[in-house]
């Protein structure tokens, strides 16, 4: 199956299928080279993307998980082609999870202002967020995704047997980010991931490939029509829904030294906005208990130990704050993301004790 992306920048194809990276050597057809950034743990499967090309290419390996992400590995990249003499007609695949092709994205988003760029996610959560929707970058000390560009790429290969030596965790972890788009736009998510929670972790069902094209699907049409995350304001609500749970989500990451999954930082936040929204936006308290089932369910946590205090100040950091006041992402009912200016300093911190 295929999810069309109808980006600002030009339309491409999310390919979603057992076998998808086989499309690799047609969509590098008209490179004169071809450069794999992959991290170290993924260095057999490089080696084997490599063979599957028309002639060799240029292989970047990166440090695994977000140790990718940083402006000296960016700068790695950056004399590794322009060792290998990279130009404009050249193109960059990004063969990892969503740290890598964050990372791969950003750089051919800035070598010579821009060449052709694929993403291979190999991750569930690089598979529905990172790999679709243009965004890339790279994190810096004071906070995550703080230096990037929006970039598409010119197709993203969603090869679902690459998931068979994912331990389960990371599985579990990226399915964060699928039941995310099941509360802000696709009810039907919820229904599937409710009716099965094993199937639904498991990338061998049917079931598995629904919930992530269905994401794929939020996340594309969300994209189409707000690529640049332009203002929203209170229910009109554009690509920043897409950040249902992150706002504390990404604290939890940036305190946690980056120790902590992606999926399992979220998870925590949108347990706890969704209790932010049934306090600030009368969000109903069944809707409230599902987080908990589903996120829970699939065992990924629900509380993070530390204090609010030392998480706030992280929060400011965030790319949607103004000033010092919190811009964020809460929910009036399944499908119904609102935009909370400023909320109320007091109901966040006791809503973050309450978990």
């Amino acid at each position: 199956m295929s999810v069309r992306v109808e980006s600002a920048q030009g339309p491409y194809e999310v390919h979603i299928e057992s076998g998808a990276l086989a499309r690799l050597p047609h969509l590098a057809a008209g490179a004169d080279q071809v450069a794999i950034i992959h991290p170290a743990s993924l260095r057999a499967l490089a080696e084997r993307t490599a063979g599957l090309l028309h002639r060799p290419p240029t292989l970047i390996e990166v440090p695994d998980a977000e140790a990718a992400k940083t402006a000296s590995v960016l700068t790695r990249c950056w004399d590794a082609l322009a060792a290998a003499g990279f130009t404009r007609s050249d193109l960059v695949v990004g063969l990892g999870g969503g740290t890598t092709t964050d990372l791969a994205g950003f750089v051919a988003a800035s070598w010579l202002r821009g060449v052709a760029y694929v993403s291979v996610p190999t991750t569930v959560l690089g598979m529905v967020d990172a790999a679709v929707g243009g965004k890339t970058g790279i994190n810096l000390g004071a906070g995550k995704n703080l230096v990037g560009a929006f970039y598409e790429p010119v197709a993203v290969l969603c090869d679902l047997d690459l998931l068979a030596s994912l331990p389960a965790r990371d599985a579990r972890a990226g399915l964060a980010e699928v039941i995310k788009c099941g509360f802000i736009a696709d009810p039907r998510i919820l229904e599937l991931a409710g009716e099965s929670l094993s199937e639904s972790v498991d990338s061998t069902t049917l079931r598995f490939a629904e919930l992530v094209e269905r994401a794929v699907r939020v996340k594309a049409e969300v994209v189409a029509a707000d690529f640049r995350e332009a203002t929203s304001t209170g229910a009109k609500v554009g690509r920043e829904a897409l950040n249902y749970g992150h706002t504390l989500g990404h604290a939890i990451e940036a305190h946690a030294g980056y120790t902590w999954r992606h999926g399992d930082a979220i998870a925590v936040g949108m347990a706890w906005i969704a209790r932010v929204s049934r306090d600030l936006l009368g969000l109903d308290r069944d809707t409230v208990e599902l987080h908990d089932e589903l996120l829970g369910g699939l065992g990924l946590p629900l509380r993070y130990d530390a204090r609010f205090e030392e998480l706030r100040p992280i929060m400011s950091l965030d790319k949607k704050a103004r000033g010092n006041a919190l811009r964020l992402v809460g929910l009036a009912g399944i499908g119904r993301p609102v935009i909370l200016d400023a909320p109320d300093e007091r109901t966040l911190a006791l809503v973050y004790d309450e978990l």
